[in-house]
């Protein structure tokens, strides 16, 4: 079930008509992911930062765009920092809050800066590294958490996705603060009245899969459904090429932005996510905005947000679950969905800041 929340007034964008508080405060944010990536977590980012401007805060980020970098083996959109002149960079901007997004190089370079210069920060875990290096590349997942635990060691809160993943990481020895944090979506843009019954000439039922297209995503099980219709991949990766090759019928449409995007999730009649890696989903509950049921695996992410029969079906066989997800009352599925919001996001975001000074806000 999703977390008890309460659905808010949308609030323009445009961040030119806000009054903030007189006494800025300036939040550094280390993210490993250029922001012109498309993933959840820069979403959240570009969401929340109205929010954080009305009420009196500014986000200055480090990213890899920062230093001289190159591409990740096997995912070339993410791209690894050489963190040249790294300490001026962070001692220029002086922020009142350090919050270390991901555990990359300017990840790891921030917390090692910070535990040697006695400065209080807060960390976020987003993704399974673990299991996607151990997928991509064998490494064993006890390494990989071993390594986590140490990054997140000193960390005066872990911030992660869902209450699923903070019992995850309490069982694999992680002994800090973990708390919940949870995502929204953009009401402006992700709107039922986008479908419509032609879309683009598409067979139905339309069955839609968006993301990074990567191994460890499970596109496989998504791409070999044994469905009528059309199977349309929203994304793009490294995997692509060969997922295209081996499934001549899947549409692949590569990435997509704003309303195409939003037209897409509105217009398909169920959203397969087959990932059982993922930390959440967020484009779950941008298909659920627009009355979009999900058929999934049972697993951290989507049991973290979907109402078994009423927003989307859970369990091993996917094509049974896309059955039963076409049967259920489109509307029921955007109601439910409301209590996504991206302010309850920044409220959550802003209640586990802690100050550099080792003083924590209390709200």
């Amino acid at each position: 079930m999703p977390p008890n929340q309460t659905e808010l007034p949308l609030l323009p964008k445009n961040t030119d008509a806000i009054q903030p508080k007189q006494t800025i405060e300036t939040i550094l944010i280390v993210n490993d992911n250029m922001r012109t990536n498309i993933n959840g977590l820069v979403t959240m980012f570009d969401n929340i930062e109205y929010f954080a401007h009305r009420d009196g805060y500014r986000f200055v980020y480090l990213t890899p765009s920062e230093f001289p970098r190159f591409d990740c083996p096997g995912y070339p959109d993410i791209k690894l920092s050489l963190p040249f002149g790294f300490e001026n960079k962070i001692q220029k901007i002086r922020p009142d809050y350090v919050h270390i997004a991901t555990e990359g190089p300017l990840g790891l370079m921030t917390t090692i800066y910070c535990d040697r210069n006695n400065i209080r920060y807060n960390t976020g875990y987003h993704t399974k590294i673990p299991e996607y290096i151990q997928v991509m590349f064998g490494l064993p997942e006890s390494i990989g958490y071993a390594y986590l635990r140490w990054f997140h060691r000193n960390s005066a809160r872990v911030l992660t996705t869902s209450s699923t993943m903070v019992s995850e990481l309490e069982n694999r020895g992680f002994y800090n603060h973990i708390k919940p944090m949870t995502f929204g979506v953009d009401r402006t843009i992700f709107r039922s009245s986008l479908r419509r019954d032609d879309f683009k000439g598409c067979e139905r039922p339309i069955l839609l899969s968006v993301g990074r297209v990567s191994k460890e995503k499970g596109l496989d099980d998504f791409c070999q459904l044994d469905y009528p219709g059309t199977k349309i991949v929203v994304g793009d990766g490294a995997y692509r090429n060969e997922l295209q090759q081996k499934y001549p019928n899947v549409v692949f449409t590569g990435f997509q932005r704003g309303k195409a995007l939003a037209e897409y999730y509105a217009n398909a009649d169920c959203l397969v996510f087959p990932s059982r890696t993922d930390t959440f989903g967020v484009v779950i509950i941008e298909a659920l905005a627009v009355g979009t049921p999900v058929a999934a695996y049972h697993v951290t992410g989507p049991k973290d947000i979907l109402e078994q029969n009423v927003t989307g079906v859970m369990g091993e066989d996917l094509k049974l679950n896309v059955d039963a997800c076409l049967k259920l009352d489109r509307n029921a599925v955007e109601l439910a969905s409301a209590c996504w919001s991206w302010e309850n996001c920044w409220n959550i975001f802003r209640r586990h800041l802690i100050k550099r000074d080792h003083k924590a806000i209390s709200y």
